[in-house]
């Protein structure tokens, strides 16, 4: 694996740690977080497959449009777009006044970023 495949999937965990540590909060839980952070590890994964296959890509938070890309070495990954879908509002949408992320909400952005990471890890050869 590349140094700089590294450091992504390093950010990415770092991410799923900090959306699944917000959507758990018992004092003060900051769900709008949970869901940008979960939408952040799946952009970060996707980042790291494409890094790792030398595919260049433009700066970005559009997962679908990371996924079209990933899929040119990745085809299986076709049953993540509706997964991916759901996590992309969340990268501007429910950073700024006038939306805000509830807990079922929080709930189903982890829900959509584990069925995300769990094939990307795979593809690494990393556990779940």
């Amino acid at each position: 694996m590349k140094p700089i495949t590294s450091e992504w999937i390093v950010k990415a965990e770092k991410d799923w740690i900090s959306a699944q540590r917000e959507a758990r909060a018992r004092k003060d839980p900051n769900y709008d977080l949970a869901c940008f952070s979960a939408q952040q590890c799946a952009e970060k994964y996707l980042k790291a497959r494409l890094v790792e296959a030398g595919i260049t890509f433009r700066k970005t938070h559009d997962l679908i449009q990371l996924l079209n890309l990933a899929q040119t070495v990745e085809s299986g990954w076709s049953i993540l777009h509706n997964d991916l879908s759901f996590l992309n509002a969340f990268a501007v949408d429910y950073r700024y006044p006038g939306v805000n992320a509830t807990k079922a909400t929080a709930k189903d952005a982890i829900k959509s970023c584990r069925n995300v990471r769990k094939p990307i890890r795979q593809t690494f050869g990393l556990p779940i």
